[in-house]
């Protein structure tokens, strides 16, 4: 007999990154971005990467041998005060590509340091 299951939400998201990038997320997630790291468990962090908190939930930079930046799929971050971290982005080099497709929504995207798609929304 099986039991029902209750999805809540998400736990975590994971974006791949290439090997001996984590400078490179640190820099980019942490420094730029403003997410605090966490720590990984002793296990987990001998494979490389780095974990952040986003709000309740977590982003991954997990690494991948034969790395490929996701190009399409992406993580969203809701945001607050979308227009200081759009500047901060563009000043830093990373383009900001703003999209107004959906009126309900305003929001860009655009890249990590890897070229992974990311995607922010302004919140209230």
């Amino acid at each position: 007999m099986t039991q029902d299951a209750t999805v809540f939400g998400i736990d975590h998201v994971q974006v791949a990154v290439p090997p001996g990038s984590e400078a490179q997320c640190r820099a980019f997630y942490v420094e730029l971005i403003g997410l605090p790291e966490l720590v990984k468990p002793p296990i987990l962090a001998a494979r490389g990467g780095i974990w952040v908190k986003v709000g309740g939930r977590e982003l991954h930079c997990g690494v991948e041998k034969n790395f490929q930046p996701a190009r399409k799929a992406h993580p969203a971050f809701a945001i607050g005060g979308l227009d200081a971290l759009a500047a901060r982005l563009a000043a830093a080099g990373y383009p900001v590509i703003w999209d107004d497709t959906n009126p309900a929504v305003r929001r860009f995207f655009s890249h990590d340091p890897f070229e992974n798609r990311l995607e922010f929304v302004e919140v209230s």
